[in-house]
């Protein structure tokens, strides 16, 4: 009975610390992807010299994240596609990725400059 009670200790400790791990794992995925995309929205603007039909360009498979399987991410463009100076490319978690509260939403524009939507820290997120 105590080695029940010393396995459910450990494991009611372990699991949400394995769920954040796994979370934390796939918001690194994200974040490669949209500095993926971003890079890509580079390449059309040096071939278009504008950033306006870029975010159509994109397959629908590139739109999330990961590529295959379950999408824990989903990718955006906004305000719209018509700009054709600036971007701003977000991440938005979906699924049980929505557990991840601390940091949110994901974003990055033509500068570089990232942002979030949670109440971490930036650099904790990025």
């Amino acid at each position: 009975m105590m080695a029940v009670a010393v396995v459910a200790i450990l494991a009611a400790i372990a699991y949400p610390s394995y769920q954040d791990s796994v979370r934390k794992a796939r918001r690194s995925q994200a974040k490669a992807d949209l500095v993926e995309l971003a890079q890509r929205a580079e390449r059309y603007y040096t071939l278009n010299n504008s950033y306006a039909g870029f975010w159509a360009s994109v397959p629908a498979g590139q739109k999330r994240s990961p590529r295959d399987g379950a999408a824990y991410y989903l990718f955006a463009r906004t305000p719209n596609d018509s700009d054709v100076n600036a971007f701003i490319l977000s991440a938005t978690p979906t699924g049980t990725q929505t557990a991840d509260t601390g940091c949110g939403t994901l974003t990055l524009n033509q500068a570089g400059a990232k942002t979030i939507t949670g109440t971490m820290e930036l650099s904790r997120c990025w």
